[in-house]
């Protein structure tokens, strides 16, 4: 008994935290996708992340036309769904979204579609981060989308 609640208290784990307004949340897995509609094109786009050794990495990212914003060095991904893909793979430190209702601001997950632009004002920042927490606080479930 007394190893497994050192084991709680003293072992941390990473975790993608996702923060607004003195507001937090945990997200169960450790790939997501942010999407919007491009405010000049007016078309979707999505860029997916990957929690990898710590770490934050924009895996890739996905358009329907290439104009403002469309980044220069990514490496093309065939695909058959309307959308051009790129390859990114780059390693970030956080994340800092300027949300808005105008561009519909959405994080999914496998498990769950989650409207930022619903939790916070037009222009507020939601900052996603990664961040080692210890196991206990993760096995009290609170702040898990």
């Amino acid at each position: 008994m007394l190893i497994v609640l050192l084991i709680l208290l003293f072992v941390n784990v990473s975790k993608l935290k996702v923060s607004y307004n003195d507001r937090y949340f945990y997200l169960d897995n450790d790939t997501f996708e942010i999407g919007w509609i491009h405010s000049v094109e007016k078309e979707p786009w999505y860029e997916t992340y990957e929690m990898r050794n710590d770490s934050l990495f924009l895996n890739e990212t996905r358009f329907k036309t290439f104009g403002a914003g469309t980044p220069s060095d990514g490496t093309i991904i065939p695909s058959n769904d309307g959308f051009v893909h790129m390859l990114i793979n780059q390693k970030m430190e956080d994340i800092h979204l300027f949300v808005s209702n105008n561009v519909k601001t959405t994080l999914y997950t496998e498990k769950s579609t989650i409207p930022l632009y619903e939790l916070v004002d037009d222009y507020e920042t939601v900052t996603i981060e990664v961040k080692k927490i210890p196991l206990w606080e993760l096995l009290r479930g609170d702040g898990k989308w």
